[in-house]
This record gives structure tokens, sequence and C-alpha cells, in this order.
């Protein structure tokens, strides 16, 4: 059976765990409506990606 042979200290064990981090969700604003979007993403309000409409969102 797998048994540590030494206790892991709290400052080895944050060592090995600090790239775990979560980043930043970065939000632009959208070129066309103004609402704000993820980077790369169609807009989800608008339907629009770098200026040019990719899917029509239609209002009921």
């Amino acid at each position: 059976m797998a048994v540590p042979k030494s206790k892991i200290s709290r400052s080895r064990r944050g060592q090995r765990r600090a790239h775990e981090a979560l980043s930043k969700v970065v939000a632009s604003e959208c070129s066309n409506c103004g609402e704000s979007k993820l980077s790369h993403q169609i807009c989800p309000s608008c339907g629009y990606y770098n200026e040019r409409e990719i899917t029509s969102m239609e209002s009921t």
C-alpha cells in the first residue's frame, strides 16, 4: 500500500498547488451593441462577431 514516507509541510504543499489558481474572466465590449461579451466569442445579445452577423437573433 502506498504510504507517504514523511509529512508534506504546508509550504511544500502550497508550492505544488501554486499554479492551480483560477484566472479572471476577461470580458470585452461588443462593437455592434455595446454589451459585454467574452473575447473571441459571438455576442449572446445580438449575434455579431467581428462586426459581422453570424446568427440572427429574432426578438419575440
